[in-house]
């Protein structure tokens, strides 16, 4: 039905020296799970303090791939991984790499908000705790300033002690996005990061990311094309596990070099 261009790998790197300095680069990578090959030979540079919206229909592999990113396969036996993951200059599935330590790099907004069962204040201080903060002052400055920067602070500065789970889902999703910044990751990863919440909470996290993308490089899995177009600096598209194109967004959505991405976008399939 489609024809697959043999020479991706190279219109790749033709488009890789257009972009910003990048934070994230995946090499040859492949996923088999229970044997099925479900990441073909990903070849894909992410640029740093960025947007980059990863696309494709359901099935092709976007989940997996961003999973890969921060080593949540490593608690799948059935998952076999080849080729390198690079943050900088550091393959994150080297031999001896501490996987806590690559986990702090990265800030994962999953599907659903996945608030710890405590409350609004200690979701928020969790990690700096585990990770040796123990100053009550110090504490409290770390917690304000995220809470702040997701702009859930006048929402929730009285109610601090409260559990999280009497927050709304937008607002779960906000802490969730708190929770993560508070150990001073460098990516935020968001695996279809509003599809649960209303249309007013799924702008406020867009607009987030906009402003969060000045400091943080940040990679997006999403099924909502509008979505990519409002908030992508850069795009990826996946089709059967395999990238199909990457480059701006602007490019992607308005003159694909892929016939089948431009049937993607045009919705000749889903």
């Amino acid at each position: 039905m489609f024809n697959l261009a043999t020479d991706r790998i190279s219109t790749m790197e033709k488009v890789e020296n257009n972009l910003k300095s990048p934070h994230l680069n995946v090499k040859d990578l492949n996923v088999y799970i229970q044997g099925k090959h479900i990441l073909k030979n990903i070849n894909l540079s992410i640029p740093d303090k960025s947007i980059t919206c990863i696309i494709g229909p359901s099935g092709c592999g976007k989940t997996t791939l961003l999973r890969s990113f921060n080593r949540l396969h490593d608690d799948s036996s059935d998952v076999r991984l080849t080729g390198n993951v690079f943050i900088d200059e550091e393959d994150i599935y080297g031999r001896g790499v501490e996987v806590t330590h690559i986990r702090k790099k990265m800030g994962l907004l999953a599907q659903k908000p996945t608030v710890l069962p405590m409350s609004i204040y200690d979701n928020v201080a969790y990690g700096p705790r585990l990770y040796g903060i123990k100053k009550r002052r110090k504490l409290y400055e770390i917690v304000k300033h995220q809470l702040s920067s997701v702009g859930l602070w006048e929402e929730v500065k009285d109610r601090l002690k409260t559990p999280a789970v009497s927050l709304s889902m937008g607002q779960q999703q906000r802490l969730c996005l708190a929770r993560g910044l508070a150990v001073e990751p460098e990516i935020i990863l968001g695996d279809e990061a509003t599809s649960a919440l209303d249309p007013i909470s799924t702008l406020k996290i867009e607009e987030l990311f906009l402003n969060l993308k000045e400091k943080y490089s940040i990679v997006m899995v999403t099924h909502i094309l509008r979505q990519a177009k409002r908030i992508a600096d850069y795009v990826a598209f996946m089709y059967l596990g395999e990238l199909i194109e990457f480059g701006p967004a602007s490019e992607i959505f308005t003159n694909p070099k892929k016939k089948l991405t431009q049937d993607y976008i045009s919705g000749s399939f889903s």
